[in-house]
């Protein structure tokens, strides 16, 4: 990660000073604890100003509508008590300058607003981009005193400098650097950023063997161009420096926004699709513990046969034994061999019989139940196992949020519908094949898109995609196409051999009550890739 350093706000600050000087903030929003959208409103125009104080990614930007959607800006019901505060003391105060202290990654907005008794009230925003240390802090222009921050920081975590409500505002500690325009020596470039304010590490790198005039020039901001790195894995003020291929953006706030919107975009997805691998695991073991107990279980009845024999035996021959006795040796003659039958000497020969087939029809219903159970338990793991795949396979969050329903029930991680497009393929003969991402996807492609002619394929017993062939001209070399993508998208693309079926939609059925995506079928080839 790049970070937003002391020259990319000097650049921004430059940049937006004129839009920013006498416009009032008109709204104040805090989507998150560390991300704050102030509505911005100056010459009859309105601007979204986006602040971060994330650990990594702090920056600052107004945002254009794309990279609203990339960040995934949602406000919550109920706002965090410090935007409270700040809806209180400067929702509607007029901006009467932008500024950045000399050498410091601060960005300072001098306000301007009235009380509720009509006093007029200088106050100060401050915003710190400082790693872990980023903050926002609002405190009086003229006795220095805080009013409040987005982060208390007391004596037990900064010995330097305590930030909270009431104590008066101070400046970090000065670096002890060196202003490069005011030097005339030689640049050792392994150190210029230890050496030299306005050069950040990152930024240092890519100024190695520029000559001193030049990194004056870069300092003095003159002849900036904007790019970002087409991996964004960089973005620099002055594009010449960025080395492989670089998108040229129109100005600073451009390149800011584009950069740190993907980047916020990247880091959502991961943290999302970590969540929710670990719900879908966390269910996916417990009911495979569920499979292996009931297993278990199911051998351990294996006996009811034995107890009916049991039973058939000693009412075979109850007249011709004793009563109340531990054991009784008979002949078996289903299995023509002498069978040992333990009793219990506190009944009779009649009661024992009784008991052993009690026994068995217990066994005989249990077994029955717990075949019902098993199958269900198998219909959820096959469930749970496709939902693992399409949380592995997804490509974006729009992707996780179409199945979020899916897994947290009744608990949505975005308040809007989310619907992404179905991927299909289309030849110039009008052939379609359609490939579901996920458990909504199949279930759709199933029951909305396929007619019965329809070739429907996927992996055998491992979890997958559902493939759908549209076409009034089956070819080999169609159903191998369709084949292969069914391979290529499921959990067991990388296998050396895998079997591939398909059948035609008619023969597809969903029983009732059945999982998102679940089908039985029949009539069914197989395909084996190599």
């Amino acid at each position: 990660m790049i970070t937003f350093d002391v020259l990319t706000i000097k650049a921004f600050i430059s940049e937006k000073k004129d839009f920013l000087t006498g416009a009032r903030i008109n709204k104040i929003q805090q989507p998150t604890r560390r991300e704050f959208l102030f509505t911005v409103r100056n010459r009859g125009k309105s601007e979204l100003l986006y602040i971060n104080i994330h650990p990594q990614l702090y920056h600052a930007c107004f945002l254009a509508e794309q990279s609203m959607k990339k960040r995934e800006i949602t406000i919550p019901q109920k706002p965090p008590m410090f935007c409270m505060l700040l809806r209180k003391y400067i929702e509607n105060a007029k901006i009467l300058s932008v500024n950045q202290p000399e050498n410091e990654r601060i960005i300072e907005f001098e306000l301007e607003t009235s009380n509720s008794v009509g006093e007029t009230l200088s106050l100060c925003l401050a915003i710190e981009f400082m790693g872990k240390h980023s903050n926002m802090i609002l405190y009086e222009k003229g006795s220095k005193n805080i009013i409040g921050c987005a982060h208390n920081v007391g004596s037990e975590k900064s010995r330097v400098r305590e930030v909270y409500g009431g104590v008066p505002y101070q400046y970090p500690p000065k670096q002890q650097k060196s202003d490069i325009l005011n030097y005339n020596g030689d640049i050792d470039y392994k150190t210029l950023s230890n050496d030299f304010y306005m050069f950040s590490k990152s930024f240092a790198l890519l100024c190695k063997d520029i000559p001193l005039e030049k990194l004056k020039s870069y300092i003095r901001l003159e002849n900036i161009s904007p790019a970002v790195s087409c991996d964004y894995s960089q973005y620099c003020l002055f594009s010449a420096l960025l080395p492989g291929e670089y998108m040229i953006m129109p100005n600073v706030n451009a390149m800011i926004d584009n950069y740190y919107s993907y980047h916020i975009e990247k880091e959502k997805f991961a943290a999302l699709r970590l969540k929710y691998e670990r719900i879908v695991e966390q269910k996916l073991s417990k009911i495979l513990n569920s499979i292996s107990v009931m297993e278990r279980n199911s051998d351990s009845y294996s006996d009811s046969e034995k107890y009916r024999l049991f039973g058939d035996l000693l009412m075979a021959n109850c007249y011709s034994l004793e009563d109340y006795i531990p054991s009784v040796n008979l002949y078996d003659y289903e299995n023509e061999r002498n069978t040992e039958i333990p009793l219990d000497d506190t009944k009779t020969i009649k009661e024992n019989a009784n008991r052993y087939y009690k026994k068995y029809n217990k066994s005989k219903s249990a077994k029955i139940k717990l075949k019902e159970l098993l199958e269900k338990a198998h219909e959820e793991r096959i469930y749970l196992e496709q939902l693992k795949f399409s949380v592995d396979s997804a490509e974006d969050t729009r992707d996780l949020y179409e199945i979020s329903s899916e897994i947290i029930p009744d608990v949505g991680e975005k308040p809007l519908k989310v619907k992404s497009e179905i991927y299909f393929k289309e030849f110039d003969d009008g052939t379609r094949i359609y490939i579901g991402k996920n458990n909504k996807q199949n279930d759709y492609i199933i029951s909305k898109l396929a007619s019965d002619e329809d070739l429907w394929f996927h992996v055998h017993n491992n979890a997958g995609s559902h493939v759908l062939l549209k076409t009034q001209n089956v070819t080999d070399t169609l159903i191998m196409t369709c084949a292969k993508l069914a391979k290529e998208h499921s959990s067991v693309k990388d296998s050396s051999k895998i079997g591939v079926i398909y059948t035609k939609r008619k023969y597809l059925r969903k029983p009732p009550g059945a999982n998102l995506g679940y089908v039985t079928y029949k009539y069914e080839k197989e395909i084996v890739l190599d």
